[in-house]
């Protein structure tokens, strides 16, 4: 294979994740199949399982590129300490628009039952929780932890209020 064909793999396969958030964001996961994945993409059935085995496999995918872009957007704020809750706020707000089919997926698959899934996004909440946590109390923010498990709540609350385009669900917005 020549560095042409890895890129143009590389790419095709980009192609497929970002099919699949969006369907997946849509659908939601039990709707969203690969065959109308492959479809979105152009490709194959068989293509998409060239890379994913299963959709399962492909969903969590999905999940850690959105939570890896979660933990670059906070670990790169730099603030003093008394902004850093507002920006890394600002961050999340930003990839809301960026990447926001991702991040709405990250932000809501802890509803999703099926174990392997629910398992996955209880380590990956737990991870940011903790980076969340010891970016905060490096910034003597005090009660660090409960902090962060705030800050979390919030993003679960944004994303809520996206997902079913409420903004009055946010305190901080205007209700008129």
């Amino acid at each position: 294979m020549t560095p042409r064909d890895d890129a143009s793999t590389a790419t095709r396969k980009e192609q497929i994740l970002d099919a699949a958030a969006e369907l997946f964001a849509l659908q939601g996961f039990y709707k969203t199949t690969t065959a109308l994945v492959a479809k979105s993409v152009g490709v194959t059935q068989p293509y998409v399982f060239h890379f994913f085995r299963t959709k399962e496999e492909l969903f969590l995918a999905v999940l850690d590129r959105g939570y890896r872009r979660l933990v670059h957007a906070f670990s790169a704020v730099e603030s003093p300490p008394e902004e850093l809750v507002h920006r890394m706020g600002g961050a999340f707000e930003a990839l809301l628009v960026t990447h926001r089919n991702e991040i709405l997926l990250v932000m809501q698959a802890y509803a999703i039952p099926e174990p392997a899934i629910r398992e996955e996004v209880k380590a990956k909440f737990d991870e940011i929780h903790r980076m969340v946590g010891s970016r905060f109390a490096q910034a003597g923010i005090p009660n660090a932890s409960g902090e962060a498990g705030m800050f979390i709540g919030t993003g679960l609350l944004i994303a809520l209020s996206q997902i079913l385009e409420l903004p009055r669900l946010l305190p901080w917005c205007d209700p008129e």
